[in-house]
């Protein structure tokens, strides 16, 4: 129970570092889609799609290295190797990227449809977020979230600061003084948008300058080797969730007639933006969890702890799902105020639901990571990816970005389901079904008939939501009586 207490302490601070920072970059999604910011809908797709290829590029830049850290940090006896040996192999070949990237700029421009002006910003933010792979996890690892969450929280504030005075204030500023004319012009806002991003990526670089001045520079080529071996896998299952994540964006511009793609792209993604308070709370929970896999394997009940780990993922996640769409019409009002976004608002419980599913598959991934079958993890992701890219190209057409959507939560579904049957076969972890269906099941309902019978009803909604409290606490009355009770002992 103390193993546990400790877990959820540093889930709550790691989800600071993710919740707070990504709250504040909701503002970021205000501001780009103000109509005095980026003048039309389509401006704001462009930026969607660049950074749809952010998703896909940082996958392969960072190759699985920061899980293959994790693993070999906390199983072998030369640590300091392990450490150097994964930040020399990422320096290296982030270096090796930005080398490729300006040589082949163009052709790399004319082949993903970017700017030549914006490629040579990303590749910068591409190199120096790599850079901090290894210096974040080793922050974890350690089991320093307080300094790992300040600095998480440092970027996103610079990040959004500078969006802000590129924004809003440099014109003006321009106008009233010689001095800002340097750096500001016209019809530039794109670009600014990526700047404020690389300096942010650039200062939190120089933050983890003392880690790279202290490291001990010794590469194990055997070791990497293994390391290497370990995260193949687990690259082939992040290109695949990269695919599921933001591919559709990609597809919606070549499969969409060219008048209009940018537009669907530009508004699916700002409605997109309302489902990442579900991602939120997956991603902090599984920064919370992914350390506490490793380091409990060999305890007598580690399996039953996985199992409860999963409850309280699905309870919480289930509710959180049935709040965010009983008021997913107010928060469109604080995020994406610009109505000429909001005719894409009906895919926000599809998405959110499909993020729900990913943090069951997150925390089912336990079974195939402890026990160093990670190839699993790869398959099932390619599973997942197949699954989107066959739903998007076919109904794309038809449908739009309600493709793009539904083709994200079928995946996300599939991809849990197959998990579970796979953990059952090699790694069997008691997981409670029953109460896991009934809490899903519960949440599903209850946003179902918030969102389709008494949308904007907020009455209603705040009824709905106390039904599934009530629910939780009559489940697990048991549960909050050992968790008093250890409280009352210590």
């Amino acid at each position: 129970m103390t193993r546990l207490k400790t877990l959820y302490k540093q889930t709550f601070i790691y989800g600071l570092a993710t919740v707070m920072p990504k709250l504040l970059s909701f503002l970021l999604v205000r501001l780009h889609t103000d109509r005095a910011v980026l003048k039309n809908v389509s401006d704001y797709g462009d930026v969607s799609l660049i950074f749809a290829y952010f998703v896909l590029l940082n996958v392969i830049l960072s190759y699985g290295m920061e899980t293959a850290f994790f693993r070999f940090f906390n199983s072998d006896s030369e640590k300091e190797a392990v450490l150097s040996t994964s930040t020399i192999s990422l320096l290296l070949s982030s270096a090796a990227a930005v080398i490729f990237g300006y040589c082949f700029k163009e052709a790399i421009s004319n082949f993903i449809n970017i700017d030549v002006s914006y490629l040579v910003i990303v590749l910068w933010i591409l190199f120096f977020d790599a850079l901090v792979i290894i210096p974040f996890a080793y922050l974890r690892a350690l089991g320093k979230p307080v300094r790992y969450t300040w600095i998480k929280f440092l970027n996103t504030a610079i990040n959004l600061g500078l969006n802000i005075l590129f924004l809003l204030f440099l014109k003006s500023w321009a106008q009233e003084s010689s001095f800002w004319q340097i750096f500001y012009k016209p019809n530039f806002e794109v670009h600014y948008i990526f700047i404020a991003n690389l300096i942010a990526s650039l200062i939190t670089f120089l933050l983890f300058t003392g880690f790279y001045f202290n490291l001990n520079y010794k590469f194990n080529i055997g070791l990497w080797k293994k390391m290497v071996s370990y995260a193949l896998p687990i690259l082939v299952a992040g290109i695949s969730f990269s695919i599921n994540e933001a591919f559709d964006r990609v597809l919606l511009e070549h499969l969409l007639p060219r008048d209009i793609s940018r537009h669907a792209i530009g508004t699916y993604s700002a409605c997109y933006k309302l489902a990442l308070f579900m991602t939120l709370f997956g991603t902090a929970y599984r920064l919370g969890i992914e350390p506490f896999f490793f380091s409990s394997v060999k305890a007598v009940d580690a399996k039953k702890k996985y199992s409860k780990i999963l409850e309280v993922f699905v309870i919480l996640s289930g509710l959180i799902l049935l709040c965010v769409v009983v008021f997913v019409d107010l928060l469109k009002l604080i995020v994406i105020p610009n109505d000429n976004y909001w005719e894409a608002m009906n895919i926000v419980p599809i998405l959110l639901l499909a993020y729900l599913f990913l943090g069951i598959y997150h925390t089912l991934s336990v079974w195939y990571k402890v026990t160093d079958q990670t190839k699993y993890g790869a398959v099932i992701s390619i599973i997942g990816a197949l699954l989107t890219l066959v739903i998007n190209i076919l109904f794309i057409p038809k449908f739009g970005y309600y493709a793009s959507a539904f083709a994200t939560l079928v995946a996300y579904f599939t991809m849990a389901s197959i998990s579970y049957l796979l953990c059952q076969k090699y790694y069997i972890i008691p997981y409670n079904l029953n109460k896991i269906c009934f809490y899903i099941i519960s949440s599903i309902g209850l946003s179902a008939l918030s969102f389709y019978k008494f949308r904007e009803q907020y009455s209603a909604g705040i009824f709905l939501i106390f039904i599934f409290i009530i629910l939780i606490l009559v489940s697990e009355r048991e549960n909050f009586r050992q968790l008093i009770s250890s409280r009352h002992e210590s």
